[in-house]
């Protein structure tokens, strides 16, 4: 497995003497480590009373011509590599900005760090990162702009990646240190030159993939730091090489499909690789004690699993991924269709649990004799059945893995309108009752659950809007919703003394504010929340904008019209309107 495996100096990893190159492979991450990790690196080697551990790569021999050099593939410790010579970089650079202030065995000392960094024959860098995320393109930039013989090119918002990030953070950090000592910064970066390149760090040479994969793993049960979505991965490339299915490079052509179908975020990742064991059971292999996919078992289930078919469990992934994809509306389309503007409410209405049915009823839907119609309905049915289930708590969230593979077993036979008909009476079976869902809605319903609140508010606006009153509640700038929920009776402390004389009094008032504010009744939304606030109800009744268009409770918006026509707000105000859109509530998110 292990070729050799011996402890290196730094400069001796990098020599140019040694015409080695190191290249990331395409599949790894891109960069990602943050400013903790490169704090703790640069810390360790100034504090480091000798030759600093820097810990082990693991690399793979992939020379095809030797006129070319040595390349060797970073299996692991890539992150590791780019740090360390952006760090390199950084020191150059400083020196570079202070070359007449150097002596002439230092010159000689920057020339040679230069040759450390990029190869002086043909210009290549010492360290190659892989294309994603701009890695590539900002790693060269970062090395042209230290003022080296490299050529870079600059992408929109490369400041604002890490990879340029880091390279700043090394180039401050070395100022700061000659401040702190009160030193010449060249002194400092000097520093800092002599404790990197006296740096260890042990290279590990293996055979295949395979192996690299395998040692990979066993340093993760370590300690190292690897998600179960990875080391899938890792066992998928290392079995398409071992088993001859594919190369590496095709096999991670095919699971970067599944991962671009499912979007940037880990937690979609994961969760459909349970969903798909999930929902597939039946006609995959058997899988010792997995009855259904489980955070903890995942690893062991799709190690089984690669272990027979590979390559008809990784085309498989392919296209659920896209059906998958589209469910949980990854990319947003400029023209959806009625169901995909079905899938966007039940994601609101954060359904992600039931997305292995959906998943399945799509793969199936020409067996199953399902219309997109059909396939619209249960995404309604689940939009309504997880808003009850999250306000009431009911169904158990450990319940909904098993609820939903059994929806999948019992459709059986069922074609068409009789599968809509199987998925209604499971769900209506097991959520809360038309008389639990109401209670809550009565209650404290922005305690309860804020998310819930506002999907039922903007649920109740969205479905009296018309072409030409629609508004999007949806909207974001900066990760935050445009439209927010607005207290029409404040929640705060402190009310003011017009609500207080319009509540009774400054004891009533406070009553009526403890029992009623967080209820549906004293519940709209507002583009314009802190424009409202504190200010009486007759204010923000009326309120407009510097242009005199109102943006108070007379904004048009269906939910506001009975507070248009109203001159003060009580507690019987707040009672009378809760049960109105309570009814309302329990009616539009009905199951029957």
């Amino acid at each position: 497995m292990i070729k050799s495996a011996n402890q290196y100096p730094v400069h001796t990893l990098f020599s140019h003497e040694g015409n080695i190159l190191y290249r990331i492979p395409p599949y790894q991450r891109e960069y990602s480590w943050y400013k903790s990790h490169w704090e703790d690196l640069f810390d360790d080697l100034i504090e480091a009373e000798g030759a600093h551990f820097l810990g082990t790569i693991i690399t793979l021999d992939q020379t095809t011509d030797t006129l070319e050099g040595n390349i060797l593939h970073v299996i692991d410790g890539q992150q590791r590599l780019t740090t360390l010579t952006l760090l390199l970089a950084a020191v150059y650079s400083v020196l570079k900005e202070h070359f007449a202030e150097l002596d002439d065995d230092t010159r000689t000392d920057l020339t040679n760090l230069g040759r450390l960094l990029v190869r002086k024959s043909d210009e290549q860098p010492r360290v190659t990162p892989q294309k994603q995320g701009h890695n590539l393109g900002d790693y060269r930039k970062v090395l042209q702009e230290a003022g080296l013989p490299i050529l870079g090119e600059w992408k929109p918002y490369y400041r604002s990646r890490r990879i340029a990030k880091c390279y700043g953070y090394f180039r401050s950090a070395i100022v700061k240190l000659a401040e702190t000592d009160e030193i010449a910064v060249t002194e400092a970066a000097l520093r800092v030159h002599e404790a990197a390149l006296r740096a260890v760090i042990v290279k590990i040479e293996v055979a295949s993939h395979a192996d690299a994969f395998v040692l990979f793993e066993s340093l993760n049960n370590r300690g190292m730091p690897l998600s179960p979505v990875d080391l899938i991965k890792n066992h998928l490339l290392a079995e398409s090489e071992k088993r001859q299915v594919m190369n590496v490079d095709e096999a991670f052509k095919h699971w970067n499909e599944v991962l671009t179908s499912l979007g940037d975020s880990y937690a979609t990742h994961e969760r459909f690789l349970r969903h798909y064991y999930n929902a597939f059971k039946a006609e995959l292999p058997d899988v010792l004690n997995a009855s259904v996919a489980t955070k903890s078992n995942l690893i062991r289930i799709y190690e089984t699993l690669l272990g027979y078919d590979l390559k008809q469990i990784i085309d498989a992934l392919v296209e659920s991924s896209k059906i998958y994809g589209r469910v949980n509306c990854v990319v947003e389309l400029d023209q959806p269709t009625s169901l995909d503007r079905a899938f966007q409410r039940l994601m609101r209405a954060q359904g992600a649990p039931s997305y292995v049915l959906l998943m399945w009823l799509m793969s199936k839907q020409s067996e199953l004799k399902l219309s997109n119609d059909h396939l619209e309905s249960v995404a309604h049915l689940l939009t309504s059945f997880f808003v009850r289930r999250n306000l009431t708590g009911y169904p158990p969230t450990y319940v909904l893995a098993k609820l939903f593979m059994t929806s999948i077993i019992t459709v059986g036979e069922a074609r068409g309108d009789e599968v809509l008909a199987v998925v209604k009476e499971l769900l209506n079976a097991a959520s809360a009752t038309d008389e639990e869902f109401r209670a809550r809605l009565v209650g404290r319903i922005y305690q309860e659950n804020t998310d819930v609140a506002r999907f039922v508010l903007a649920t109740l606006a969205e479905d009296a809007m018309t072409k030409e009153t629609k508004v999007d509640l949806w909207l974001q700038e900066k990760n935050h919703f445009v439209w927010t929920i607005e207290h029409i009776l404040p929640q705060g402390e402190n009310l003011p003394l017009a609500w207080q004389q319009m509540l009774g009094g400054e004891g009533v008032a406070g009553e009526v504010q403890e029992e009623h504010r967080h209820r549906l009744g004293n519940l709209t939304i507002t583009a314009y929340n802190s424009n409202l606030g504190n200010k009486s109800f007759l204010e923000k009744r009326d309120r407009k904008d510097p242009k005199g268009r109102y943006i108070g409770y007379r904004n048009g918006l269906s939910l506001n019209a009975e507070l248009a026509a109203r001159d003060s707000w009580t507690a019987n105000d707040i009672e009378e309107r809760t049960q109105v859109l309570a009814d309302k509530a329990v009616e539009r998110f009905h199951l029957s």
